[in-house]
C-alpha cells in the first residue's frame, strides 16, 4: 500500500469517529413517554411556572435543587431543536426544553412516579413534550 492510500485510509477512518462522535453529542437529553418528557432514568421531569422561559439562567439552587435536582448536561455535548443549556449559579449547564429549564423531584422514587406536579401553589408542573 502507497503512502497515500495509507493516509487516504486513515482519514476515511478518523473522519468516520468524528461522525459518530458529533451524533452521539447531539442527541437528546430526555425523551417523550406517555405525554410528558423523563431523563435518561426513565423519571419524570418537570418545570418551574415562575420561571422566565428563554433567560438562559436557572431560578431553582441551594435547598431549592435539593428537592428539585436539575438535569445536568454532561460535558461535550451540544443542544439542537427545541434543546438549550441554562447556567446555574455554580457555573455548571442545565437541560432546558423550549427556553425553560428542567428538573426532577426528589420525591419521586420510581419511574412513573408524578407527585411533583402542582407542588408549591400549583407552580412545579410535568414537563411535556
Amino acid at each position: 500500500m502507497t503512502r497515500l492510500a495509507s493516509f487516504a485510509t486513515l482519514t476515511s477512518v478518523f473522519l468516520a469517529a468524528c461522525a459518530v462522535t458529533t451524533a452521539a453529542q447531539a442527541q437528546t437529553p430526555a425523551s417523550a413517554m406517555n405525554g410528558l418528557l423523563v431523563g435518561p432514568n426513565q423519571m419524570t421531569l418537570y418545570v418551574f411556572d415562575k420561571y422566565a422561559a428563554g433567560s438562559g439562567k436557572s431560578v431553582c439552587n441551594g435547598g431549592c435543587a435539593t428537592n428539585w435536582p436539575p438535569l445536568m448536561v454532561t460535558p461535550g455535548v451540544t443542544a439542537t431543536g427545541d434543546w438549550s443549556m441554562v447556567v446555574r449559579d455554580n457555573g455548571d449547564q442545565q437541560w432546558a426544553y423550549k427556553g425553560r429549564p428542567l428538573y426532577y423531584w426528589a420525591k419521586d422514587a420510581k419511574p412513573g412516579d408524578r407527585t411533583g406536579d402542582g407542588l408549591l401553589n400549583n407552580s412545579w408542573h410535568i414537563a411535556k413534550p
